[in-house]
C-alpha cells in the first residue's frame, strides 16, 4: 500500500484528499506545518509527498530543499501560485511535479500513479552496460548516481527516471510520446511543456554548456537522444 505525506494547513483539504486517497487503497499521514512534515518523512519513509507552497511556518519550497537534501521520495507540489517563477522555484528545488489548485481529483491521482512508478525501480536491459561513461560524465545505472567531473550530480526521481530511459538507448532517438507516457502516464501523452522544463534543468545540471548540449540532443519536432 502506497504511503503519501500530506503536507497541507487547509483541514478541509486535508479531509478531502485523505477520504480519496484511502478509498484508492492509499495509506495517508497529514501535517500542517513543514516542521512536523519532516518528523513525519524522517520516520514514516512515505511513497510520495504533496506539498503546499503556502506553510505557517516555512515556505514549501525551503521544505522541498530540506527534503531532498536527504531523500529522493518523489515531491508533488499542490499550490495556488499560478506564476511560472513559482513553478520553477519548486522544480528547481526538487519537486518532481506541479498541480495548481483548483484541481480534480483525477488529475491528481494520475499524477500520483506515476509518481509511484518513478519510485519502484526500472529494470534495465541486460545489453545495455550498468555504468555509461563519458570524458566527463559518470552514470551509473544501478546505484541511481551521476556524477559530472567526479563530483555528484543530485537528481529528482524525474530527472533521473527521464535520464535513465535516454541512456538506457544510447544513440537512439526516444519520442516525446514515449518519455511523456513512460514518466507521467498516458494522460500526459502530449504535455510536451513538461519534458522542456525537466530536460532543460538536465542540462543545466549535466552539460558543460547548456546552451549547446553535447550529451542530451534535441531532435526538434520528434524527441530527444543521448550520446555518450
Amino acid at each position: 500500500m502506497p504511503r503519501v505525506l500530506v503536507v497541507e494547513d487547509d483541514p478541509q483539504l486535508v479531509r478531502a484528499l485523505k477520504i480519496n486517497l484511502q478509498a484508492r487503497s492509499y495509506e495517508v499521514e497529514a501535517a500542517g506545518e513543514g516542521a512536523t512534515a519532516l518528523r513525519i518523512a524522517d520516520v514514516w519513509r512515505p511513497d510520495v509527498v504533496l506539498v503546499d507552497l503556502g506553510l505557517p511556518d516555512m515556505d514549501g519550497v525551503e521544505l522541498i530543499r530540506t527534503l531532498r537534501a536527504s531523500s529522493r521520495v518523489p515531491v508533488l507540489v499542490l499550490s495556488a501560485r499560478h506564476l511560472s517563477e513559482e513553478k520553477v522555484r519548486a522544480l528547481d528545488a526538487g519537486a518532481d511535479d506541479y498541480v495548481t489548485k483548483p484541481f480534480s481529483m483525477d488529475e491528481l491521482l494520475a499524477r500520483l500513479r506515476a509518481a509511484t512508478r518513478r519510485r519502484d525501480p526500472v529494470r534495465v536491459e541486460s545489453a545495455v552496460p550498468t555504468v555509461v561513461a563519458t570524458d566527463d560524465l559518470t552514470i551509473d545505472l544501478v546505484a541511481k548516481k551521476v556524477r559530472r567531473e567526479e563530483r555528484l550530480v543530485r537528481l529528482t526521481p524525474t530527472e533521473w527516471h527521464l535520464l535513465e530511459i535516454l541512456v538506457s538507448r544510447p544513440g537512439h532517438l526516444v519520442p516525446r510520446r514515449t518519455l511523456l507516457t513512460e514518466v507521467w502516464g498516458p494522460g500526459h501523452a502530449r504535455n510536451s511543456n513538461y519534458l522542456r522544463v525537466y530536460m532543460a534543468q538536465l542540462r543545466r545540471k549535466l552539460e558543460r554548456d547548456p546552451a549547446h548540449p553535447r550529451h542530451i540532443i534535441t531532435e526538434a519536432g520528434m524527441g530527444y537522444r543521448f550520446e555518450p
